[in-house]
C-alpha cells in the first residue's frame, strides 16, 4: 500500500459497546487477526498469554485488553484504541467497557465516532446495557449503528433467535423514542470469525455483508461546505527578519472547508475579511478541509484571539450566548451541585460556568426522567441549565460536535463532566 494512497484514504472512527462478556474485545481481535492487521510478534505474545491463562485456543481479546487488571479479570476497563487499514479505508476503533461503573469511559470513547457497534449476546437478547449504550449513541448523535448479534454458534445459528432480537431491538428504540439514525443487524460469531471479515457459510439465511465489508462501504458523513468553523487556537506572530509583518491564525477546522479568497467572519466581533493564505507549516495551500490543522492569514487587520472562531461569510452562522440547555454526563465521584463554579472548556475557549439548575436526570435502564434532583453523581446523565461568564460561539451538538460540546474542569484540574449543547436559553 503506497504511503500517499494511505494518507488519502477515508477514515472511519467506530466504537464497540455492549454488556460484559458480549465479546467486544474478541470481536476486535478477530477483526484485526482475520484482516491480517497484527504483527507476528503481537500474535506470538497473545498465544503465549493465552497458554499461560490455560486457554485451549488463542484468546484474541488480549489484543485490546492492555491493562493488567483487564487481562487478569477478562474484562475491559479502560478505552482501548486500535488502528488498522484495508485497501479501501482506514479505521480507528474504540473498544469501550461494558460495566455500568465505566459508563463514562463509553461516553468518552464514542464521543468522536461516526459509527457504533453494539454487541448483543444471542443467548441473552436485549439487556440493560444494550439500552444504556443505545441511549448514549443516540445522545452522542452517532448516525450509523451496527447491532452485532454475537455468539450465534451457541444458539445453532438460529434465524428465529436473530429475528426475535432484531424485533426486540426495534421495539426498544420505539418505546424509548431513541434517535438512532440507520440501524444494521449482523449475525456473527466473533470467536470463530463468522461474518466478521468473511461471509459465513454457516449462516446461509443471512444475505447481508460481513462486518468488515459493511465498515468498508458505509457512507461517511459529509461536512457542509458553507458551514466553516475554525476555532482559533493560536495567533502566529514570529517577529523575525524573515517574517516581519506576519500575523496568522492557527487551529483545527471542525466543519466545512476554506479556500484562499474566501470571505470570512471572525466571531464574536462579526468583522469580515478575506483569506489571503493557508499554511500547513511553511507549505502554502490553496484549500483546507474539515479535520485539518492549518494557519491562515487575512486581508484585514482584525483583533482575533485564542477562543475566537473564524466562519464562512455566507451560509449558516453560529450562535453566541451565555445561557444554555445542555445534556451532561458526569464523570467523577465529586457531585455536580447547582451553583458551584467550574472551568468550562468549549472548543479553544475557557471560561467560568455555573449550573443554575438540574431540569431532570435520566434513569438509563427505564428512560424515566427524574425531576427534583439536587445533584449529579458519577455516570449520571441529565439535562441542566448552564450559565457562562463569557459568551460561547456555538452550534447545537447534533449539528457540530466540536462547536456543540464542552467539558467541566474542577479546581483540582480534573475533567469531571462533559456537556452537549441542546439550545440556548
Amino acid at each position: 500500500m503506497e504511503n500517499k494512497g494511505y494518507l488519502d484514504m477515508q477514515l472511519l472512527r467506530l466504537s464497540t459497546a455492549g454488556s460484559v462478556d458480549d465479546g467486544k474485545s474478541t470481536l476486535i481481535g478477530r477483526l484485526l487477526y482475520d484482516s491480517k492487521s497484527i504483527f507476528e510478534d503481537q500474535l506470538l505474545a497473545i498465544e503465549e498469554a493465552s497458554r499461560s491463562r490455560g486457554n485451549e485456543e488463542v484468546n484474541l481479546a488480549l489484543l485490546t485488553d492492555g491493562l493488567r487488571a483487564e487481562r487478569e479479570q477478562g474484562i475491559t476497563i479502560d478505552v482501548a484504541y486500535r488502528y488498522f487499514a484495508t485497501p479501501k479505508r482506514k479505521f480507528i476503533i474504540a473498544d469501550t467497557p461494558g460495566h455500568i461503573q465505566y459508563t463514562r469511559n463509553m461516553v468518552t470513547g464514542a464521543s468522536t465516532c461516526d459509527l457504533a457497534v453494539i454487541l448483543v449476546d444471542a443467548r441473552h437478547g436485549i439487556m440493560e446495557q444494550t439500552v444504556r449504550h443505545s441511549y448514549i449513541a443516540s445522545l452522542l448523535a452517532i448516525r450509523e449503528v451496527v447491532v452485532a448479534v454475537n455468539k450465534m454458534d451457541l444458539v445453532d445459528f438460529s434465524e428465529e433467535v436473530f429475528r426475535d432480537i432484531k424485533e426486540a431491538y426495534y421495539k426498544m428504540v420505539k418505546d424509548f423514542s431513541l434517535d438512532m439514525g440507520n440501524i444494521t443487524f449482523i449475525p456473527m460469531s466473533a470467536k470463530f470469525g463468522d461474518n466478521v471479515v468473511n461471509r459465513s457459510e454457516r449462516i446461509p439465511w443471512y444475505e447481508g455483508p460481513s462486518l468488515l465489508t459493511f465498515l468498508e462501504t458505509v457512507p461517511l458523513p459529509h461536512p457542509e461546505e458553507d458551514r466553516l468553523r475554525l476555532p482559533v487556537q493560536y495567533v502566529i506572530r514570529p517577529i523575525s527578519d524573515r517574517f516581519p509583518d506576519f500575523r496568522g491564525y492557527a487551529g483545527r477546522i471542525s466543519a466545512g472547508e476554506i479556500t484562499v479568497g474566501d470571505k470570512v467572519k471572525a466571531y464574536p466581533s462579526e468583522l469580515s475579511s478575506e483569506v489571503t493564505g493557508i499554511y500547513l507549516g511553511e507549505k502554502s495551500l490553496e484549500k483546507a478541509v474539515c479535520g485539518e490543522s492549518v494557519g491562515i492569514t487575512l486581508k484585514d487587520d482584525i483583533d482575533i484571539s485564542r477562543g475566537d472562531v473564524i466562519v464562512s461569510g455566507k451560509g449558516v452562522q453560529p450562535g453566541v450566548a451565555q445561557s444554555f440547555e445542555i445534556d451532561v454526563c458526569w464523570f467523577r465521584n465529586s457531585p455536580l451541585v447547582p451553583g458551584k463554579r467550574y472551568t468550562v472548556r468549549h472548543a479553544t475557549q475557557d471560561t467560568v460556568g455555573v449550573v443554575k439548575s438540574i431540569e431532570y436526570k435520566v434513569d438509563i435502564s427505564t428512560q424515566e426522567k427524574i425531576y427534583d434532583t439536587d445533584k449529579l453523581v458519577m455516570n449520571d446523565i441529565a439535562r441542566v441549565h448552564l450559565r457562562t461568564a463569557s459568551p460561547l460561539i456555538f452550534d447545537r451538538y447534533k449539528e457540530n460536535r466540536t462547536m456543540g460540546s464542552l467539558i467541566f474542569i474542577d479546581d483540582t484540574n480534573d475533567t469531571v463532566g462533559a456537556g452537549m449543547i441542546v439550545c440556548e436559553l
